[in-house]
């Protein structure tokens, strides 16, 4: 055992489980589709190379994480007034 499986508490008791192996569970799961990660998005974000001030980088990083994020959102903001300016 790690010691962060150690330090973990179980919330059930395995002994309690049910058997999977029976009661038509292996065809079922065999059937079920496999899903990792997150679901796709419709229009991914894609990865691009920019140059921005120091100022602009100084400012957005001061605010923590997410940083790139709240760029992105700024630049939405934007173009949604330039929109509704037109």
């Amino acid at each position: 055992m790690t010691e962060n499986e150690s330090s973990m508490e179980r919330d059930f008791d395995p002994d309690t489980a049910p058997d999977l192996s029976t009661g038509g569970w292996p065809e079922r799961l065999a059937k079920a589709p496999l899903r990792r990660g997150r679901p796709p998005k419709a229009r991914p974000k894609v990865s691009t190379t920019i140059r921005l001030s120091q100022d602009v980088i100084d400012h957005f990083r001061a605010g923590g994480r997410g940083w790139q994020t709240r760029i992105d959102q700024a630049l939405q903001d934007w173009i949604k007034q330039q929109h509704d300016m037109a």
